[in-house]
C-alpha cells in the first residue's frame, strides 16, 4: 500500500515539469544578494559613522575657536 502511494506520487507531473525551476533559482540568487548586501552595509555603516564623527568634531572645534 505504501509502495503504491509512492509510485503514484512519483508519476505526478511535478517531477517532470521544469517551469518553476527558474523561479526557485531566482529566489535563491536574490536571497544570496540580500545577505551579501546586508553584510556589506554593516561594514559601510561603521565607516560612514566614523566619517560623520570626524566632521562633527571638526565643526565643533571650528565653532568654539579651538
Amino acid at each position: 500500500m505504501i509502495k503504491a502511494g509512492i509510485r503514484r506520487v512519483m508519476r505526478l507531473k511535478i517531477w517532470s515539469d521544469l517551469r518553476g525551476q527558474d523561479l526557485i533559482e531566482y529566489a535563491l540568487l536574490s536571497g544570496f544578494i540580500v545577505i551579501a548586501a546586508a553584510t556589506l552595509m554593516i561594514s559601510v555603516t561603521k565607516t560612514v559613522s566614523q566619517v560623520f564623527d570626524r566632521i562633527t568634531s571638526t565643526v565643533n572645534a571650528a565653532a568654539t575657536g579651538s
